[in-house]
Order: C-alpha cells, then structure tokens, then sequence
C-alpha cells in the first residue's frame, strides 16, 4: 500500500462513516466532519500539502505514484 493509495482509502472510509454516523446516529452534525475531509483534500489539491501523506511518510510507508 502506498501513500497516495492510503490517503485515498481513509479519506474514503472517513467519509463513509461520517454519513452513516449522521443517518444512523440521527444526528446530522457528524456531516461536519465530511465537510471537514472535504475540504481538506480540496485545500491538499490546490497547496500540495496532505497532513495524513506527511505523517504517512514519516512513519514510513511507501510512496508511489497515483491511480496509474
């Protein structure tokens, strides 16, 4: 698994389990935190700069290149 493949993957989950937390819980405020991974990778597109790939990389795993 690489950094890229791992970012996408939490991301992903991340925002699955805050909608199913929003509809389940019946609290809609845990759409803030989709709102929040949304931003964040929309920021980490414009900026280069992705919090989870730094400490990912940091802790060692390996870097690749993306969805080739």
């Amino acid at each position: 698994m690489t950094v890229d493949r791992t970012v996408h993957l939490v991301a992903g989950l991340v925002v699955l389990l805050s909608i199913a937390l929003a509809h389940f819980g019946n609290n809609p405020s845990w759409l803030w935190l989709t709102a929040f991974v949304g931003a964040n990778l929309a920021q980490s597109g414009v900026t280069g700069f992705c919090p989870l790939a730094f400490m990912l990389k940091k802790a060692g795993v390996k870097e690749g290149t993306c969805c080739s």
